[in-house]
């Protein structure tokens, strides 16, 4: 399972790469949170948690990497607060609709 933690203004580009290069099952969550720096100050105003947009998606261990790259690509700022990709291994995947198991 790969999840990415995304700017929300780089939820559209990063799926539509995603899409672009073949991978359409995905799944969208707004969150929140904060990274290293604890939040941002602006002005006199102190943002403890910040708005992101997380995606979720399982995909085969080989896909796992150039799906990494398209994502790391396409949410790229440069700037602080670009997001978090995390990795973890998928036990068994069923399909409701027909109880089936795997992708």
């Amino acid at each position: 399972m790969i999840r990415a933690i995304v700017r929300p203004e780089m939820i559209e580009k990063t799926v539509n790469a995603l899409e672009d290069g073949g991978h359409v099952a995905l799944t969208k969550m707004d969150v929140v949170g904060r990274g290293k720096q604890k939040g941002i100050q602006h002005n006199d105003i102190h943002y403890d948690e910040l708005p992101k947009r997380m995606i979720m998606l399982v995909t085969e261990d080989e896909k796992v990497e150039p799906l990494v790259d398209v994502i790391l690509e396409s949410a790229f700022t440069g700037n602080f607060g670009d997001g978090k990709i995390f990795i973890s291994p998928v036990e068994k995947v069923y399909t409701v609709r027909t109880k089936s198991e795997g992708l």
